[in-house]
């Protein structure tokens, strides 16, 4: 089951083709636009040397990058300075396990609450004096 295509094969009249070609650049963007769009480099060097000024500018921006990855501090640093959390698990559950974390603190602190001594009992012990009573 093969489809034909019907291709217009007729030959196109001068007086067409001007006007298709018109048509065309009426509508053809204008090369701020085309430079905008990083489809013309936006350069004033000669057309020669353009790609040489690329190669350039893309070499600065290779060495930029290289001296920047030089200084970058190391794991541990940016862990002291609290930068990086201080954790092997990965990124997308770090936030979950301190989540977890700080309700496990949360926990030990209550129950450590629940079995502080009285003041009535720390005074009895001499812990406190009686005028340093936090319930007076």
């Amino acid at each position: 089951m093969s489809q034909e295509r019907n291709v217009d094969e007729s030959p196109i009249s001068p007086i067409e083709r001007r006007n298709s070609l018109e048509k065309h650049l009426q509508t053809r963007p204008d090369p701020k636009d085309l430079k905008d769009r990083h489809i013309l480099l936006d350069t004033n060097a000669a057309p020669a040397l353009q790609s040489a000024a690329q190669e350039l500018e893309r070499q600065r921006a290779t060495d930029s990058l290289k001296k920047g990855l030089e200084k970058r501090p190391d794991r541990e640093e940016l862990i002291e300075r609290n930068i990086l959390p201080d954790s092997n698990a990965a990124p997308a559950l770090q936030g979950h396990q301190k989540e977890l974390e700080k309700h496990m603190r949360a926990d030990s602190l209550e129950e450590k609450m629940k079995h502080r001594p009285k003041p009535e009992d720390l005074i009895k012990e001499g812990i406190l004096n009686p005028d340093e009573d936090p319930t007076k």
